[in-house]
């Protein structure tokens, strides 16, 4: 049956939602050494196979560009993009920073230099992102692992570039609204509803994108960040139970905003992370997938090595199956 995945004994022994005990940090299925959690569940077979089919010819790319004022986490005191230049051709004509002398009169130069918040645009979140305590996924302790400017384990310079099948669940066009209503919680039910409605299911070892149609609010940023729909707890553990190894969505913040989950503002970030060992990648512009109804595809991406870093950039790429 569509949408329901059937888990052969030994992969459900290395997915960690199967053991997970609520808001308790889950051990690896993978060792004490794991840092990097559901993407172990993507095997070297699984990315050859998913790239044989793949129709390099036509890619859809899934991220958003980076501007001035785009939507971001702002209003919890993060900082914003910024862009600004450090050269420019009459700039460096004149105060010869180069060096160069009479050259800077031919060469005309041009250099420009960034700053943000490491979840700011398209990005992949890692599993030092959240915790319950001190503690993060596999038990890695603050105490022993958080140093001064970022931690020592589990960051994006830990996670491999990642190859391996998509599946669009398009949870919007399954309620036939462009954008889902404001603090909408994506359940178990919405996911299987759209699964069975494409004919797709899920799969240990996807990568799984909903969409809620957010991005159609990409260029209202007040309207993007604003009482945000997405996926909620029992949505979360379907996908995770599902053998997931990496979720996706189109909004800011992944999950239902605000908390339905008393005494947590963030529960399905802190589920995936420490109880399930889930990453999740945010701001994906699912549009085209959507309008093509491509539900099923190679998925690649991989993030900035930003050593230690809760999160990194990353620009993911869709291409349609062949039969």
């Amino acid at each position: 049956m569509c949408g329901v995945n059937f888990v052969d004994e030994g992969t459900a022994q290395k997915i960690a939602a199967a053991s997970a005990t609520f808001r308790q940090i889950t051990e690896s299925p993978f060792g004490p050494d794991d840092e990097i959690g559901m993407l172990n569940l993507i095997t070297p077979d699984m990315a050859r196979s998913v790239v044989s089919r793949a129709d390099a010819g036509h890619t859809l790319d899934l991220s958003v560009d980076y501007f001035l004022g785009m939507p971001s986490f702002t209003a919890a005191g993060q900082p914003p993009y910024q862009i600004w230049m450090t050269n420019t051709p009459r700039g460096t004509a004149n105060d010869d920073a180069t060096g160069f002398g009479e050259q800077n009169q031919l060469v005309g130069y041009s250099g420009d230099a960034v700053s943000m918040y490491t979840h700011c645009g398209t990005h992949i979140d890692t599993l030092n992102h959240f915790g319950y305590g001190r503690k993060i996924w596999n038990n890695f302790d603050a105490d022993e692992w958080l140093g001064a400017r970022h931690w020592m384990c589990a960051g994006a310079d830990k996670q491999p570039p990642i190859i391996t099948r998509g599946v669009l669940l398009d949870v919007a066009a399954l309620h036939g609204v462009d954008v889902l209503p404001q603090s909408y919680g994506i359940g178990s039910k919405d996911l299987q509803d759209a699964a069975r409605r494409q004919g797709v299911e899920v799969r240990p070892g996807d990568a799984v994108l909903i969409r809620s149609g957010q991005m159609t609010l990409w260029d209202d940023p007040q309207a993007y960040i604003t009482n945000e729909s997405g996926v909620d707890r029992d949505g979360a553990e379907w996908l995770a139970r599902s053998g997931a190894a990496l979720v996706a969505s189109d909004n800011l913040s992944f999950e239902q905003i605000p908390s339905a989950e008393e005494g947590n503002w963030l529960p399905v970030h802190t589920y995936l992370f420490a109880e399930a060992g889930v990453p999740i990648m945010e701001v994906v512009d699912m549009e085209g997938l959507s309008q093509e109804q491509m539900y099923e595809f190679c998925f690649i991406g991989a993030g900035i090595k930003l050593r230690g870093a809760t999160a990194a950039p990353m620009r993911p790429l869709a291409m349609p199956l062949r039969d």
